[in-house]
Parts: structure tokens; C-alpha cells; sequence
């Protein structure tokens, strides 16, 4: 279950790795449209073509590894792809949602995480900030 501070941190575009299962190996995918739906349900958005979407359609074992302000935890669960598509995206966005099984503090004594991963988007960022509008909306409904 998650706590109340990786609620809040989960609230809007979190930055986190997402790792998948491929064969017998791990895959890692950076990510930043992600939610808390509630305390035991998280929301991703990925691109429909990419190598998570696949490796969720056959295993649905995901681990999410997420980082803020005193929070280094990785959140276990399993992924099902719940929306092939998202409207008005002008090419294809899965939406993922994974009912988290265990939650894992990473931080060990003596250290602390001063922030968030800090990203920005280049190129035209305003149609970068409508999209990320229009995914979030999507994974929040």
C-alpha cells in the first residue's frame, strides 16, 4: 500500500524507472506519465509500440523505482493494459494500471533524498505541456 508521502509525490508527472520482465531479464524504461489512482493502484502511460507494453502482455510483474524528497522506494506489482489508446493523442499511448503488491524503502541509514529527478521538455514545449495534459487527465479517469 502506499503511504501518504509517495501519494502526494504520485499526484502529478513523476519521473521513475519502470522495469519490466523480458524473457527471463529485466527490462528498465525510463517513464514521467505516471499516477497514484489510489493507495493501491497506479496509473503509466507508454508509447503502444514500446518494449514495456510488450513484455506486460506477458508478464505482468512490473517493479516502479521512484525518488522525492525523503523517498527512495520501489513499488511491486502487476500491469494490465487497460486503454490500447488514448483520444486525441495523435499516436499510440497505452495506459497501464498496476495493483501494487509490496512497497520497498530504499533509503539506508545516514542519507536522504533531497528532491525530485528534475526534467524539462525541449523542442516545443507547449504542445509537450498539452499532451502531457491530455495524458494525465486519462490516466486520472
Amino acid at each position: 500500500m502506499l503511504n501518504k508521502n509517495l501519494m502526494k509525490l504520485l499526484n502529478d508527472l513523476t519521473p521513475a524507472v519502470f522495469a519490466t520482465v523480458d524473457g527471463d531479464k529485466p527490462y528498465l524504461a525510463f517513464v514521467s506519465w505516471l499516477i497514484a489512482k489510489d493507495q493501491n493502484t497506479l496509473r503509466v502511460a507508454l508509447s503502444k509500440n514500446s518494449k514495456s507494453v510488450e513484455n506486460v502482455k506477458n508478464n505482468p510483474n512490473v517493479a516502479i523505482s521512484v525518488f522525492g524528497p525523503e523517498i527512495a522506494a520501489t513499488i511491486y506489482g502487476k500491469a494490465e493494459i487497460i486503454k490500447n489508446s488514448i483520444e486525441d493523442i495523435p499516436f499510440g499511448v497505452s495506459v497501464l494500471e498496476v495493483k501494487v503488491e509490496n512497497v520497498v524503502d530504499n533509503l539506508f541509514p545516514g542519507a536522504t533524498v533531497k528532491g525530485t529527478i528534475p526534467f524539462e521538455h525541449t523542442g516545443n514545449v507547449q504542445k509537450a505541456l498539452e499532451l502531457d495534459d491530455k495524458v494525465l487527465k486519462a490516466l486520472r479517469s
